[in-house]
């Protein structure tokens, strides 16, 4: 195992050579830079549109999906964002790599339920563009479980990890949710609900390490309580993670992320454990 970017992702060596990429950007610079690094990474050869004339041919002249979409906010031809727009409105996954940053900006990418977006202003750009791809690439080998008797809720919370790639099952209930994990063993994330009427987070959660530990299924805990002392009630109940809602997505999908990522290191160690 190797790691990857700058937030400590293990990446196995894989090669995803079957993806198709395209990058929308005019930028000779950033052009060669994501290209090489992308072809040294993971064996994609990325296909370029340097305007939106470009990007428009390259969706028309195959029948083949595009699997991930990276662009530029503007393009030539493209200057208020028409680019973005077509991508989205072609439910084309798409992760947004700009040199632009604004509060309205951002929260006007987010509503356009964008993959992710990378900033070109640090050294680290292209690596952390090289890791949303890679996150994306993978994330559908782990299910997540969310458990909350709040239909909305649950509706919410499973879009924004289904955006980002990964399976997703969800519970009503505490009682519906051991179920689930009793018949779906490879579930590795649980996100669930403190306040529910049949069985709480704290409980559902002590029921869950008394057969299941850590190093199989990591748990966040969420909740809208203004109590402060949930998140250390939940700790020492088993839990791994505690978050407040409303979440800022940023936050959410770091947390889930480095959730996941400790849960790979601690099965790769026991694997290479078994073996010595």
């Amino acid at each position: 195992m190797a790691f990857l970017g700058i937030s400590g992702m293990q990446y196995s060596g894989e090669m995803f050579a079957g993806a198709r990429i395209i990058l929308a950007e005019d930028s000779n610079v950033f052009t060669s830079m994501i290209g090489k690094r992308l072809k040294e990474l993971f064996d994609i050869e990325v296909e370029i549109c340097r305007t939106f004339e470009d990007l428009q041919l390259s969706y028309d002249k195959s029948s083949d999906p595009i699997t991930l979409a990276i662009s530029n906010i503007n393009l030539p031809g493209a200057e208020n964002g028409e680019a973005l727009e077509y991508l989205v409105d072609l439910s084309i996954p798409t992760i947004v790599f700009t040199g632009t940053f604004q509060e309205g900006m951002r929260d006007k990418l987010l509503a356009k339920d964008i993959v992710d977006y990378i900033l070109k202003d640090n050294v680290f750009a292209v690596d952390l563009l090289a890791e949303s791809i890679c996150r994306f690439l993978t994330n559908h080998r782990h299910h997540v479980l969310i458990v909350d008797d709040s239909a909305t809720a649950r509706a919410l919370l499973s879009s924004r990890l289904k955006r980002y790639n990964f399976r997703v099952s969800t519970a009503e209930s505490g009682a519906k949710a051991l179920e689930i994990l009793k018949a779906n063993r490879d579930i590795g994330l649980m996100i669930t609900d403190y306040n529910m009427p049949d069985i709480d987070g704290f409980e559902l959660t002590r029921r869950i390490r008394a057969t299941i530990g850590s190093h199989e299924l990591r748990i966040i805990g969420v909740s809208s309580s203004s109590n402060r002392l949930l998140s250390a009630r939940f700790l020492k109940a088993g839990g791994n993670d505690f978050m407040l809602r409303p979440f800022i997505d940023e936050e959410f999908y770091c947390r889930v992320n480095q959730n996941l990522d400790t849960l790979l290191q601690i099965q790769s160690m026991r694997k290479e454990r078994a073996v010595a």
